[in-house]
């Protein structure tokens, strides 16, 4: 019996101690897991249940240079509510003063919305959904409705906010404007990401529900600070004229794309810029931004460059005569030919360029410049062909100007190269070019930005950059001028011609080289100049006497059917755009400075006078005078008048 005792004691020490030391084991782990691993368990369940939620800023706007918005954020919110935090009194009280609201501002009834919160409150949702993509202004309105205006925990109101770019003027101007997304970076807002990124914001959320969160408090905010505005160039009114223009012609002769830059000659700012380019269903919008990314061979319009190095080296006159023969030469072997049969016999270099002979230019180039091309490539490069502009704005196309020394240069190159062929370059190079003959001979970089702002502070003025002083002597200019003013006058571009007001420039017309393809029915084409594929192009400045801006028009692949040369399809753009400026735009009025001199008619007043107050020593008789001129006479010797009735004085004395 003693022996069974002791057993069982011996049981009941074994289970007490190792219960003594399972206690000590969880007080251990307690101790453990409060003070020493206690802030790192702490913090995963923060992690978990609580997070750093950013809050986006918005981006800097764009501006036109009068103020207008290109580009602005626009903020757009999503409501929920969480009716688990609302305490039924409050629901009970509310509901229908908030269902009111509600229906006022989204549309439908308010017994819509009444049955709707309280089938979401007797479910206990935590994360209904309100409204989606509201507006700011909205926003704003819904956060003071009842309920609503008592925070997010004793009001459940949850609003995710997001923001969403915008063009208020449309889509004019969209590839210069430009973005900064999944896109990539392109115009404006690519070139000035950075700067228009702003500082974003926090703010604190806790997990109610499965992928589920609202903010903790509205006073932790850190509140983002949005990004810094760019004002433009851009003219609005002129940015309308020039798309409208445009896509008038590309529309008309179904061309592929086409663009048109209007510059202003003085300072070098980009007032309008338009790029459109087609879809397969024939409709047009900015597609690309091809007045800067699109490198081509320019045709008749490079032929300004070939003319004015002549002239400037003192190599010929506009008055130098030059035999066009019949329209057609062959150099090496490869034909030069007019596009008028039969071609212009023998005239002046003036007349060589206002006709647009590929014959004449071609003849003056070879004759002066084939024994020293450099000479020639040299000029090109004082023209600012040689080498890109250097835009802020990325994708700008890369000129090609062979020089001597290249392996692609051959025994022709030098005279294609004078009528704008075996080069390549930008319109907006041409446009430099062509702005500095408006300019004087001054070649200013064309620009896109005014200034940079923050927050309404102006921070940096974006100046005229002067890329070079005179790229040509005062007489070459004025000779120049002339020349392009009679293009319009009498030469390719007379089509466009107005009394009404002036204009200078060169029409242009390339056939496009397309390399080895197939056509429509599957036949090999080898590589050449298609009879096909053309560029229409138009170069120039107005008014003639005095340039206020410069343009430039480029369209690609116009219907051959309808019309191809420069002066058919880019012309009537040039002087649509030149027309309605003039029109729309204010223009500074030339005040008179010379004022006439009355001293003369003075003292013969004077004179008359003092003799007529002498002459009148009694009243003089004015019976039968008209009543006016009795007034005047009577006045004139002081006498007081007072009339009555009318027609001619009849004095009852």
């Amino acid at each position: 019996m003693a022996t069974h005792k002791k057993s069982i004691l011996t049981k009941f020490y074994i289970v007490g101690a190792f219960m003594t030391l399972f206690l000590l084991a969880i007080i251990l782990r307690v101790v453990n897991l409060q003070y020493v691993q206690g802030d790192v368990y702490r913090e995963l369940a923060t992690e978990l249940t609580v997070r750093q939620d950013t809050i986006y800023a918005n981006k800097g706007n764009v501006y036109a240079a009068d103020g207008n918005l290109l580009a602005t954020s626009m903020s757009k919110f999503n409501i929920f509510m969480d009716l688990v935090t609302v305490k039924n009194t409050v629901f009970e009280e509310n509901i229908v003063s908030l269902s009111n609201e509600l229906s006022k501002m989204l549309g439908n009834s308010s017994s819509y919305y009444q049955k709707r919160l309280r089938t979401a409150k007797n479910k206990k949702r935590r994360y209904f959904l309100i409204a989606r993509n509201i507006g700011y202004t909205d926003y704003l309105k819904m956060r003071k409705f009842p309920i609503f205006n008592l925070g997010v925990y004793k009001g459940g109101f949850i609003a995710k906010h997001r923001t969403e770019r915008a063009h208020p003027i449309g889509k004019i101007a969209e590839r210069t404007i430009g973005y900064d997304d999944f896109r990539g970076e392109a115009g404006i807002e690519g070139a000035f990401a950075d700067y228009m990124q702003g500082e974003n914001g926090l703010r604190w959320e806790q997990k109610i529900a499965k992928n589920q969160w609202k903010p903790i408090t509205d006073f932790n905010e850190k509140e983002p600070i949005d990004g810094h505005d760019i004002i433009t160039t851009i003219d609005v009114n002129i940015q309308d004229i020039t798309h409208h223009a445009l896509l008038r012609k590309l529309e008309y002769f179904e061309a592929d794309h086409g663009c048109a830059v209007v510059m202003e000659t003085a300072t070098g700012e980009i007032k309008a810029i338009s790029n459109l380019g087609r879809t397969k269903k024939g409709k047009y919008y900015e597609k690309r931004n091809y007045a800067v990314w699109e490198s081509h061979e320019p045709g008749s319009t490079f032929k300004l460059a070939s003319l004015m190095a002549a002239l400037d080296d003192k190599m010929i006159d506009t008055s130098t005569v030059v035999d066009t023969e019949k329209g057609k030469i062959f150099i090496h072997g490869s034909k030069v030919e007019d596009s008028h049969r039969g071609g212009y016999g023998k005239i002046s270099a003036a007349r060589v360029f206002e006709v647009s002979s590929n014959v004449g230019v071609v003849k003056l180039i070879k004759k002066h410049y084939d024994h020293q091309p450099e000479k020639f490539i040299k000029k090109l490069e004082t023209y600012g062909f040689t080498k890109a502009i250097g835009f802020p704005i990325k994708g700008e196309g890369r000129p090609v100007v062979p020089k001597p020394s290249d392996k692609r240069w051959n025994k022709i190159s030098l005279e294609w190269m004078s009528w704008g062929y075996g080069v390549s370059v930008t319109p907006m190079q041409t446009l430099m070019f062509y702005n500095a003959v408006a300019n004087n001979g001054v070649m200013v970089k064309p620009r896109f930005i005014k200034e940079l702002r923050r927050q309404d502070k102006t921070e940096k003025v974006f100046e005229t950059v002067v890329v070079n002083p005179k790229i040509a002597s005062n007489e070459t200019l004025s000779k120049i001028r002339k020349v392009l003013e009679n293009v319009v006058v009498r030469g390719t571009a007379n089509n466009i011609y107005s009394s009404n007001f002036s204009m200078a420039g060169k029409t242009g017309t390339a056939k496009k080289y397309l390399p080895k393809h197939k056509d429509e029915n599957g036949n090999t084409v080898a590589a050449g100049y298609s009879n096909k594929h053309y560029v229409a192009s138009f170069a120039g400045f107005f008014p003639a006497e005095n340039p206020k801006y410069s343009c430039i028009v480029v369209i690609h692949d116009p219907k051959k059917e309808k019309g191809y040369y420069g002066a058919t399809v880019a012309g009537p753009v040039f002087k649509e755009i030149a027309q309605k400026i003039y029109t729309t735009t204010p223009v500074d009025n030339q005040s008179v400075e010379d004022k006439a001199s009355f001293e003369e008619i003075e003292i013969q007043y004077a004179t008359y006078d003092d003799a007529l107050s002498k002459s009148y020593t009694q009243i003089p008789n004015v019976t039968g005078m008209s009543g006016m001129d009795a007034l005047s006479l009577l006045e004139n010797i002081g006498l007081k008048v007072e009339i009555s009735g009318v027609g001619k004085v009849n004095i009852n004395l």
